[in-house]
């Protein structure tokens, strides 16, 4: 079951809404209905009024719903509240983004990263989930065993995450000395949204194989592959996480090691589902997660719209007057490849001569 909040325009909201969808199936969840709140302000007990409250327990109880999840983050109190008076579990966007993201994580650095995410999400909640602390009374003989749990847990918790930093800096370490050897290389990094094909448009571009499938955050770990040239000339390409709205803080702060091949790439590669009626918040949702990650000087970019077989010849047009410098291309198809091939080699040529001048 779905919950979305009206407080923004209907397109944005409906858009949203969808995407949260895909992001339950992602999740292995089956979507079996949705409710949106239209008001103003957020009932600061359950997020959504009170005759909502009752509306979404008759529908979760109609279609057999077992989780309810909302589209955006909720505080423990009003998760607590909901609970009780929906009797499913409830959830927020940002538990399930990290959800997929603990599904997905594959390699050690990439499990290291979602879990500190986890627990960085979790500690200021810690409080909201010791219900029965609520009930002890003030004054002499309150320090009861609640209260000991709590701040064991607490300190369970913030000694797993010392260690999770400790150890993703040693990766990072191994990160530094790897990029060390690359230096010398022209370095290009794939960024966009999720499921903008950036994998696909990688084994493309670097004739590689890495994992492709047509879901949200299908790739969590980078991946660097070389581009060669006819003449020998050498790119190198990496493939990073997608980005999506609303990302939580927490995530884009663990993935820093990963996002530091994008930070340090002499050129990021934008790419965007031009296909997506969305794609101009896709692009803003992007930009807001770069400015988290990319300090001045910032590297240049190229603006790649993909999936241009899914349009029609006068929206190819409309791009290419709206981004004048853009690719259009079709990682499926090859259109557009070899264009986007040459803009790197030549970039790669150019900056060889600056750092031999």
């Amino acid at each position: 079951m779905l919950v979305g909040h009206a407080g923004r325009d209907k397109e944005h909201l409906d858009r949203s809404m969808e995407e949260l969808a895909l992001l339950a199936d992602t999740a292995g969840a089956k979507v079996l209905g949705s409710l949106v709140q239209r008001r103003g302000d957020r009932h600061p007990a359950t997020f959504i009024g009170k005759g909502k409250v009752e509306e979404l327990k008759e529908l979760a109880g109609s279609t057999g719903a077992e989780m309810i999840i909302f589209d955006d983050d909720l505080s423990p109190a009003q998760v607590r509240n909901l609970e009780k008076a929906s009797n499913c579990k409830v959830i927020d966007r940002s538990e399930l983004i990290l959800d997929i993201f603990a599904r997905r994580a594959r390699t050690r650095e990439s499990r290291l990263q979602v879990e500190l995410a986890q627990l960085e999400y979790t500690l200021p909640r810690l409080m909201g989930m010791w219900k029965h602390l609520e009930r002890q009374a003030g004054g002499i003989g309150s320090r009861g065993p609640g209260e000991t749990q709590l701040e064991t847990d607490r300190r369970l918790v913030r000694d797993r995450i010392a260690k999770l930093k400790e150890a993703l800096r040693s990766v990072e370490r191994e990160r530094e000395t790897q990029r060390h050897r690359r230096r010398r290389e022209f370095r290009s990094a794939l960024v966009g949204y999720t499921n903008a094909g950036k994998s696909t448009l990688f084994n493309a571009l670097t004739k590689s194989d890495v994992f492709v499938e047509n879901r949200l955050f299908a790739t969590l770990d980078s991946t660097t592959r070389q581009m060669v040239s006819r003449d020998r000339q050498v790119v190198l390409l990496t493939d990073t996480v997608g980005f999506i709205r609303k990302l939580p803080h927490h995530l884009v702060a663990s993935f820093h090691s990963t996002l530091v091949e994008a930070i340090e790439a002499d050129v990021l590669l934008h790419v965007t589902d031009a296909a997506d009626a969305d794609f101009r918040r896709h692009l803003t949702a992007v930009d807001e997660v770069l400015d988290q990650i990319l300090d001045d000087p910032r590297p240049p970019r190229i603006m790649v719209f993909n999936k241009c077989d899914r349009l029609e010849p006068e929206d190819v047009i409309a791009l290419r007057v709206e981004f004048p410098d853009c690719h259009v291309v079709s990682a499926r198809t090859g259109e557009g490849l070899p264009e986007l091939r040459t803009e790197l080699f030549r970039r790669s040529a150019e900056q060889r001569v600056v750092r031999t001048g």
